[in-house]
């Protein structure tokens, strides 16, 4: 094999690497999205559904969590079990939002950074 048609092999296999987490991330923000109007979810699920990038989803949503503590705003508490280490399943109390309580968090978020800026505009308009 020549060293062009191995790069050319590897040019195909990024590109298409890149076009599977590119379809992974729009499923994962259609989903949230159809998740969000069917009822309460938790603050992950509502910025994933403005389709923010994985890597500012889990401060944006720490950050929203603060405002909402600030603002005395508690979403509905609800019980799962969550693997931990891969084997242990704890019971763990998780809160869910409604839209309008998002809608109520978001008015208190002023976020500095612009990606941050970028899921309060699309929280507010949703």
């Amino acid at each position: 094999m020549s060293a062009a048609s191995r790069r050319a092999a590897a040019i195909v296999r990024n590109r298409a690497r890149a076009n599977r987490t590119a379809a992974r991330e729009r499923r994962a923000a259609l989903t949230a999205a159809r998740r969000i109007r069917t009822g309460p979810r938790s603050l992950a699920t509502h910025v994933i559904a403005t389709g923010a990038a994985r890597t500012v989803v889990s401060g944006a949503v720490a950050a929203l969590r603060t405002q909402a503590r600030k603002a005395g705003i508690r979403g509905t508490a609800a019980r799962i079990r969550r693997t931990l280490n891969g084997r242990a399943r704890r019971a763990v109390t998780v809160y869910r939002y409604t839209a309008e309580q998002v809608a109520q968090i978001v008015a208190h978020y002023k976020p500095r950074k612009a990606e941050y800026q970028a899921i309060r505009a699309m929280l507010a308009a949703a």
